[in-house]
């Protein structure tokens, strides 16, 4: 069993992502050989680039409030408590529309962290 803090875990910079940062909270560097649980944490003004990935992750809101962009280019706002499901190669973007901090948890197979 692997338990952990948040505020244990590095943050980093993710590159290519204004004001982005990510935190590797429990990976295979714990054991997890199938899932990795990331950290992002979205500064105001922040965002993350259009992109989509061969596999599908579940985000938690855990902070703030933002909005993310589906591969229509619709807005959905989000915020602390939201679930989301974002398939594999659906295109989407997180952005911070407020003036403090934004953070989710990701889920991902292990295949998704790179």
């Amino acid at each position: 069993m692997v338990i952990k803090k948040l505020a244990d875990v590095p943050e980093s910079e993710v590159s290519g992502y204004a004001g982005v940062g990510k935190r590797i909270v429990i990976g295979p560097e714990d054991g997890s050989n199938e899932i990795v649980l990331r950290y992002f944490s979205v500064q105001p003004g922040g965002m993350t680039p259009h992109h989509s990935h061969d596999f599908p992750h579940l985000v938690k809101i855990e902070a703030g409030k933002g909005v993310v962009l589906d591969g229509t280019g619709r807005k959905h706002e989000v915020s602390a408590g939201n679930y989301l499901y974002i398939p594999e190669n659906e295109t989407h973007r997180f952005e911070n529309t407020s003036s403090d901090p934004f953070a989710f948890i990701c889920i991902v197979p292990k295949r998704g962290e790179k």
